[in-house]
């Protein structure tokens, strides 16, 4: 085993999710400036690729755990579920506008915003008592799940699609496949 690969497996699921948040918050510094139109569009494919990913291992492996281990943890995931759903709306937005109209920039910095919030949440309260109340192996693990989630995950926004562990688990892979084959042949940018 390479170093660098013992390394990577000793990062719990919040060293992950957070380096997540880091790149789409990087992505989204990226698309505001530039001023070239394909780049922005570009960049912003990338970014919902990178959301959608990001979300959809939430929901499959972090919010079971959120609500099973975390005081008041349901009331947590229900919260996040909505602003996930909120996120995925204006990211399908996003997609419906052309990146150079000025409603392009409004809806990035509403999805901004957005992920702004959801972030401090989740860095400022989930992830300590994630980390409180579940041991460190399984941490490691649900890591290792979720960066395996990503990788079949959707890479595009589907507003009507539920936000729950069953549909990513079962229908979802099947959604992903689908969006990833779509961004292969359309030359779409999933980062």
């Amino acid at each position: 085993m390479t170093q660098a690969s013992s390394a990577g497996s000793s990062q719990d699921v919040a060293d992950i999710l957070t380096v997540d948040h880091r790149e789409m918050m990087e992505l989204i510094d990226q698309i505001k400036r530039t001023t070239d139109a394909g780049e922005r569009r570009d960049l912003a494919d990338a970014l919902i690729a990178e959301v959608m990913r990001h979300a959809v291992a939430e929901e499959m492996y972090v919010y079971p755990a959120v609500e099973e281990h975390v005081p008041d943890g349901a009331q947590h995931v229900r919260d996040d579920k909505q602003e996930h759903a909120q996120v995925v709306l204006v990211m399908k937005q996003m997609e419906d506008v052309e990146a150079s109209d000025p409603v392009f920039m409004e809806r990035v910095e509403d999805l901004e915003r957005l992920l702004r919030h959801h972030i401090d949440d989740e860095e400022s309260e989930q992830f300590p008592e994630l980390r409180a109340h579940i041991p460190r192996e399984k941490l490691v693990e649900m890591g290792e799940k979720v960066e395996a989630a990503k990788k079949l995950a959707p890479t595009r926004p589907h507003p009507s699609a539920p936000h729950s562990e069953l549909f990513h688990k079962t229908i979802g892979v099947g959604v992903g496949m689908v969006d990833r084959l779509l961004d292969k042949l359309t030359g779409r940018n999933t980062g």
